[in-house]
């Protein structure tokens, strides 16, 4: 059992939703970024997502493209990522840490180096967005041997021909992308998630999480309470952008925890 489905069991034992939190590593430099990280159990996050900072990012919209620029033109790369994520580890061995990001960068360090480096830094999944189930033996089979969960995205696209295919080799959890765009373009839709929830549930038995147009405590509220929980990128990442000190960016995410917790 990886920390995020001990994660899972335990919101499930006291009947909670999961709150979902995303911050770019790096952002707006490595110290500044961990202080952040660092707080985010406090604030009310389940599972942290931490973004792997990539040149050419295909789903990101503007805030998260230019927070992966800053986190890059202040010196960040893979290897100062997992150190991030060691560092945070030396206080907290139990809030999961997700690795979001493109497959480059992996590619480039090497598949078994960079799974043998993830384990060491006390990664729990990844999210690689552009490794489709038809490249699954490039990383996902490989990681999930050595431990990590591989977290596959779902779209309103993924049809019921698709959908098997796409949770295949999928754990931990399935990330279900809310709306057909790139992230903080739109808003997500109760009302539209709720049935795409439950098909994927069926088809996967593994939880499900929204992200992509979760933005405020009324919009974290209302997609929890249609999905097994959500996440929120954009949002956050905006207030990092706009120079808000650490303490303000973690009473924010702090409303938007309280809002998915309600659910």
């Amino acid at each position: 059992m990886t920390r995020i489905d001990a994660k899972f069991a335990d919101l499930k034992s006291q009947g909670k939703k999961a709150f979902v939190s995303y911050v770019m590593a790096g952002d707006p430099d490595f110290d500044t970024s961990l202080e952040i990280v660092r707080g985010l159990p406090a604030a009310g996050v389940d599972i942290i997502e931490l973004g792997l900072p990539f040149t050419d990012p295909m789903a990101d919209g503007p805030a998260i493209q230019l927070a992966g620029q800053r986190a890059l033109e202040g010196g960040m790369t893979l290897d100062k990522t997992l150190a991030l994520a060691a560092a945070f580890r030396e206080q907290d061995d139990t809030t999961p840490i997700v690795l979001m990001g493109y497959y480059n960068p992996i590619y480039s360090k090497g598949v078994d180096k960079f799974l043998v480096a993830a384990k060491a830094a006390g990664v729990d999944g990844l999210i690689v967005v552009d490794l489709p189930p038809e490249e699954d033996a490039e990383l996902c089979i490989p990681a999930q041997a050595a431990g990590l969960n591989f977290i596959r995205l779902a779209t309103p696209t993924t049809d019921d021909k698709r959908l098997p295919r796409v949770v295949q080799n999928t754990s931990g959890f399935v990330y279900y992308v809310s709306i057909t765009g790139i992230t903080g373009s739109a808003e997500a839709d109760a009302g539209d998630v709720a049935p795409e929830v439950e098909r994927i549930q069926k088809a996967s038995g593994l939880p499900v999480i929204v992200g992509f147009g979760v933005n405020t405590p009324e919009k974290s509220e209302a997609i929890a309470a249609v999905a097994d929980g959500c996440v929120v990128g954009s949002a956050i990442v905006s207030k990092i952008a706009g120079g808000a000190p650490v303490q303000e960016v973690l009473a924010f995410v702090k409303t938007l925890s309280d809002g998915a917790h309600r659910a």
